[in-house]
């Protein structure tokens, strides 16, 4: 049995950042990349009907700009490809940021946060989440309780002259330097480790109930069992609890059985 979250990533940054009509949409079981591209162009998107063309745009700025992304992350993900023009991909980030106002809000809180933190060497707190400045480390306190750490964080000049946090860790060329950091990619930090406690929190039920898990890859399970004998609803629906420290979060996950690991 094979069994993922759904759009785990676009939940908890909805979650954490407040952003409630992203919730509802998940909620109620809709299409987000429908819902964003209606949002985003002020009219009825439907997936094969009404303006189902504009799913896809829908798609590509929730893929892409989540994280501060902007035209570049939109050409990356393969907006170019998927036949969108090199004029419009900015209006599409612009687009996208105005209808998620409360996720644009909370990547500059956390910035604001952090950066308070770093300056003042004093603890700061903003959305549910704690920023702590200790021996000479940066800890983020995540919702599970889980900490985050940054080596030597202080606070730099960036390539547009404006202030940015740096820490030390293993940079692109595997040694160890000076990196740069700022309030969305810090986000993209703590979504992702929320996600992962989540995962490891599924991982734990599932075992308790006597499941053997072969490998996780991302945010899918990948389990052995006899034939017959387990069943793909029971292994998503524990996957798909919200721990009790995520509170107001919807999750939801999918699975399939196959005979050898693949994607279904």
């Amino acid at each position: 049995i094979v069994a993922d979250f759904s759009a785990i990533e676009a939940r908890v940054l909805a979650w954490l950042a407040g952003e409630r009509w992203v919730s509802e949409v998940f909620e109620k079981g809709g299409d987000i990349y429908c819902e964003t591209a209606a949002r985003m162009f002020h009219c009825r998107v439907e997936k094969h009907g009404e303006n189902a063309e504009l799913r896809q745009k829908g798609k590509q700025a929730t893929l892409s700009c989540g994280y501060g992304g902007s035209v570049g992350a939109l050409k990356a993900m393969g907006a170019l490809e998927a036949g969108m023009t090199e004029e419009e991909l900015q209006p599409l980030v612009d687009s996208w940021r105005a209808a998620n106002p409360n996720i644009v809000r909370f990547w500059w809180e956390v910035d604001r946060a952090i950066k308070e933190c770093v300056k003042k060497r004093v603890p700061t707190e903003t959305h549910g989440l704690r920023f702590d400045y200790q021996s000479a480390m940066l800890f983020i306190t995540l919702p599970s309780g889980r900490r985050l750490a940054y080596v030597k964080p202080r606070i730099g000049e960036n390539r547009f002259g404006g202030e940015s946090v740096t820490y030390m860790g293993v940079g692109g060329t595997k040694k160890w330097e000076r990196l740069e950091s700022y309030g969305p990619k810090f986000v993209e930090n703590i979504v992702q480790a929320t996600a992962r406690d989540i995962l490891a929190g599924a991982i734990k039920r599932l075992s308790q109930r006597g499941y053997r898990i072969t490998m996780h890859v991302h945010d899918e399970v990948v389990l052995e069992v006899p034939n017959g004998r387990s069943s793909v609803e029971e292994v998503s629906r524990l996957m798909g609890e919200t721990p009790e420290w995520a509170k107001g979060l919807c999750l939801r996950a999918d699975g399939y059985e196959c005979e050898f690991y693949r994607k279904e």
